[in-house]
């Protein structure tokens, strides 16, 4: 019996060393960390994302995914539910993408902040803030891959049509006159040869031009002084268009002396030829008026001795 009770005793005492190193162990490696609770929504999917993974902010681990779940409120979206260390700077610029670890699939989640509004963000147990998640590359190819096969089946459409065969012969004969063309400019030189060889000729030609045109320059110089010395002389105090503007005076007062002396007598002159001419006119008319006088004026209609002509 004794020894039945020794070996119960020994059982006893070894199960219960096992419970307190295993309490003693849980109670050493328990987490101290103070774990700031945040959620992250999204309407993408999160292949790969799984509870415990990750949590990276730039490059460094500040937490991990606790549970993913659907958000009953709105249909369709993911809740993210993550804990993150307190000494995290979340802002309100703050945002989230999925990453992955090298070929393997297995996602976490990157935080990241473009800084665009640097106020901190703070959550608790009763008020969980949330992140925004943003679309991965991998999400951003997939929305585009439609788009991009599409605008590649339009481009390849075009292509066939570019290729047809009326385009082709249009393309060929393009072609054809493009070397057409080639041809007669590499005959272009040949032709402006000569024009080119004659160049040294007509170069010394306008050489020689040049030098007649510099002797006129030079001759025009000297006729426009002497220009300006015969200006000089023709404006002298006593030179000849002095001269000149004198005899001009003295011309105009001797106009002056005619007009109001020759005139008059000229007037008269022109009366007495008038009168003379009308006595030659009449001495021819009557040249009896020289014996008998001059004959008296016939009666004229209403006058005594007034006769009618007849008809």
């Amino acid at each position: 019996m004794e020894n039945k009770s020794h070996a119960l005793l020994a059982g006893l005492f070894t199960i219960i060393l096992l419970v307190a190193a295993v309490l003693i162990a849980l109670w050493l490696n328990r987490d101290r960390v103070q774990w700031v609770p945040y959620e992250m929504a999204t309407k993408l999917s999160v292949p790969g994302l799984n509870p415990q993974a990750t949590v990276r902010y730039r490059g460094l681990d500040v937490g991990r995914v606790d549970e993913i779940t659907f958000d009953p409120e709105v249909p369709g979206q993911i809740l993210i539910h993550i804990s993150i260390k307190p000494d995290t700077p979340i802002t309100l610029s703050t945002y989230g993408v999925l990453g992955y670890q090298g070929v393997t699939g297995i996602a976490y989640v990157q935080l990241d902040d473009d800084g665009s509004h640097p106020i901190k963000v703070t959550s608790s147990k009763t008020h969980i803030a949330r992140i925004p998640m943003r679309p991965s590359l991998l999400d951003t190819l997939q929305t585009k891959g439609l788009a991009i096969l599409e605008q590649t089946e339009v481009l390849t459409k075009r292509f066939n049509t570019l290729l047809d065969p009326a385009n082709q012969k249009a393309m060929m004969a393009a072609f054809d006159d493009v070397s057409k063309a080639a041809n007669e400019v590499e005959t272009i030189p040949r032709k402006l040869q000569p024009t080119l060889d004659k160049l040294p000729a007509l170069a010394a030609e306008a050489q020689l031009t040049l030098a007649s045109v510099s002797r006129l320059s030079k001759n025009a110089s000297v006729l426009t002084g002497n220009l300006d010395a015969l200006t000089t002389q023709l404006r002298a105090p006593e030179g000849p268009v002095a001269k000149l503007s004198g005899t001009a005076e003295e011309v105009g007062t001797v106009a002056d002396k005619i007009e109001f002396e020759a005139l008059p007598l000229a007037r008269d002159a022109r009366g007495t030829m008038r009168t003379l001419n009308r006595t030659l006119d009449n001495f021819t008319e009557h040249p009896q008026s020289i014996l008998l006088g001059t004959p008296g004026m016939a009666p004229g209609p209403g006058e005594p001795g007034f006769s009618a002509p007849a008809k």
